[in-house]
């Protein structure tokens, strides 16, 4: 019998950061009914003109071993309401649609910018530097998994109701008041996603080859 040969193949992915520096906020713990526990966290992130600057907010899932055990060390500082710095590094962007369960905007659709924290470079807590990667006693930048990882954030625990995640099955259209708060971060979450704002008829609507059947 001739032998059997074995040939080990191996996927291969593009991959797409985003890094930038933001305020660390809503530092938790998730547990999912079904799901490994995993740490969250939202960035409030820094963009445009120093004078004038704008905020992105990321709902991040923490993925980087050493970003949790930072996350989790300082995760106090936060729960204090000081200003907490952090230069970050996010992997697998992507915009979550879900429905308002309460308030005002009850049964409206919202928007909200998903990605995974892989990596943090520095932590300043109200100015001052408290951990820098360059001056940290460990050797080299951790390891960064590549792959998405299972598991979602529950709705209760988001404070929204029936998240989708799969981008090909976003609403056709979407509301979004002037009013909201986060008017700003929710209108460029859904420029970036493929939504273009109708004058006539006031909402934001999907190109129809992905709008929701």
């Amino acid at each position: 019998m001739s032998p059997i040969s074995r040939r080990n193949t191996m996927s291969e992915y593009f991959d797409l950061h985003t890094q930038g520096i933001g305020y660390l906020n809503r530092v938790r713990e998730v547990r999912p009914k079904n799901g490994t526990p995993f740490w969250a966290c939202d960035i409030a992130a820094l963009h445009g003109s120093t004078d004038n600057v704008n905020h992105t907010r990321f709902d991040c899932r923490i993925s980087g071993s050493k970003a949790i055990d930072l996350v989790q060390q300082y995760q106090d500082a936060v729960k204090q309401d000081r200003k907490v710095l952090i230069g970050f590094r996010l992997g697998d962007l992507y915009v979550d649609t879900f429905t308002y369960a309460k308030g005002e905007r009850a049964g409206e659709t919202g928007v909200s910018l998903k990605s995974r924290l892989l990596y943090i470079g520095f932590i300043k807590i109200d100015g001052e530097t408290v951990y820098s990667a360059e001056t940290a006693s460990d050797d080299g930048e951790e390891t960064e998994s590549q792959h998405s990882d299972s598991g979602s954030e529950t709705a209760s625990e988001s404070g929204a109701a029936t998240p989708v995640s799969d981008t090909d099955r976003m609403p056709a259209e979407v509301k979004l008041s002037k009013d909201d708060p986060d008017f700003q971060e929710r209108k460029e979450a859904l420029k970036a996603a493929g939504y273009r704002f109708g004058n006539q008829a006031k909402v934001w609507r999907l190109a129809a080859t992905t709008a929701a059947v």
